[in-house]
């Protein structure tokens, strides 16, 4: 039996490490990985030593690890290379399981790795902002080519980790404030988070936000009257873009109007036409972990959805820019069910007592937040990174882990449901 004091230090250790996590996403993303899988590796141990493996009897974990064993064995066939990486990925489930079931069991841990979160969410929004007002960013940086704010980096890659960390950072602030009659400050504080979401110039993360307002509308009564401000303004500001920022409102109107006329057409549909070839010939074992990229320069998958060679290897890219179809690429159509099933899981397990009335004021905001920030990475039709990619998967599996383990908080203290459920 490990001593005490050692599996002190390992807690403290997995707590350190969680907290520190959001930092390195935000820069070091190569030890954004390294610490993801020191934490799964002391997430086992911990168990090991305590017989503790009741974690293993949650649905979405059986989900979990059914779909990561099939990609794994999907991968087989494709050498050592595509198996190893298969066998890496399951170290995000470990990651998320580590969360709910041991690192973020206090709530005083939640609360300060919500508080780590939220002041990673204002970092963003402030370097997009004063990229916006001087032209760069604190790096000296510039916009990106079309014009968008780039935030901390020197590529466009802020607005969607924004998209994802905007509702559970602003909401449970615009509770607050609301909760001690700061009425206009409360109603304001989503607006202007939406407003920066706008300015950024990111077409993706922007629908994905109004999406999310639509999901916050209906779970909290309390907070609508802000939604639609922020709806409103952020439609104002938009086509205000065309005068202050002309570039902005090129790509997020102009073009995307053309692209969604021209979608079969475009890079986007021709990409999504490749790997749905690759299904068709692969359905039952897919192409294996990282099968598009190596499958996508292949003649035979040379189609398009009008009778086209899909312009040939000129539009291939690392991933098929979906996280349903690199699933359906990966593991064939059992794979695309079983990752189909942990979505649902995860989704069904988030929601659990946000649909019903709290002193007629809706939910806690602080797990709406969360659960919109996972739905609106999950939802099917969009364009994504790559499952796994750093560092935007990193923020998912964090906001992901977290709000299970609000989850098992709530569950606890109202006594609904079994703790494994």
């Amino acid at each position: 039996m490990m001593p005490g004091p050692v599996l002190r230090w390992i807690d403290r250790a997995g707590v350190g490490l969680a907290l520190v996590l959001p930092l390195f996403l935000l820069h070091g993303r190569g030890i954004a990985e390294g610490c993801v899988g020191v934490l799964g590796a002391l997430f086992l141990v911990q168990c090991g030593v305590r017989r503790d493996w009741g974690w293993v009897r949650a649905p979405w974990v059986w989900w979990g690890g059914a779909w990561w064993a099939w990609v794994v064995l999907c991968s087989v066939p494709w050498g050592w290379a595509a198996s190893g990486q298969a066998l890496g990925a399951g170290r995000f489930l470990l990651l998320v399981a580590a969360l709910e079931h041991w690192v973020l069991r206090e709530a005083g841990v939640r609360a300060w790795l919500g508080r780590v979160l939220r002041w990673s969410a204002v970092y963003l929004a402030a370097q997009s902002l004063l990229q916006f007002a001087t032209g760069r960013n604190a790096f000296g940086w510039p916009r990106g080519a079309d014009g968008e704010l780039t935030g901390p980096y020197q590529n466009p890659r802020a607005g969607a980790p924004l998209s994802r960390l905007l509702f559970p950072a602003v909401l449970p602030v615009a509770e607050r404030w609301l909760a001690r009659g700061w009425l206009v400050a409360g109603w304001l504080v989503v607006p202007a988070a939406v407003a920066v979401q706008v300015l950024i110039g990111q077409r993706m993360p922007l629908l994905l936000v109004a999406m999310g307002l639509f999901v916050v509308a209906l779970l909290l009564p309390r907070m609508r009257f802000g939604v639609l401000t922020a709806a409103g303004f952020a439609t104002m500001l938009l086509v205000a873009t065309s005068v202050v920022s002309p570039p902005t409102f090129n790509r997020m109107v102009t073009k995307f109007a053309f692209q969604m006329q021209r979608f079969p057409e475009s890079h986007y549909g021709l990409i999504a036409a490749r790997a749905v070839a690759i299904v068709e010939d692969r359905p039952v074992l897919g192409a294996g972990f990282d099968g598009f990229r190596r499958e996508c320069e292949v003649p035979a998958y040379f189609r398009d959805w009008r009778g086209g060679d899909g312009m040939g290897a000129a539009i291939c890219v690392q991933h098929p820019h979906s996280f349903w179809l690199q699933a359906a690429v990966e593991g064939g159509v059992p794979g695309l069910m079983l990752f189909g099933g942990l979505c649902v899981a995860w989704l069904r397990r988030l929601g659990r007592g946000l649909w019903g009335p709290r002193e007629g004021g809706g939910p806690d905001a602080v797990r709406v937040g969360l659960f919109v920030a996972a739905l609106i990475h999950l939802w099917p039709i969009a364009s994504s990174t790559a499952w796994t990619s750093m560092p935007l998967g990193g923020w998912f599996f964090v906001l992901l882990g977290l709000g299970l383990a609000e989850t098992r908080a709530y569950m606890a203290a109202t006594s609904a449901g079994d703790d494994h459920g």
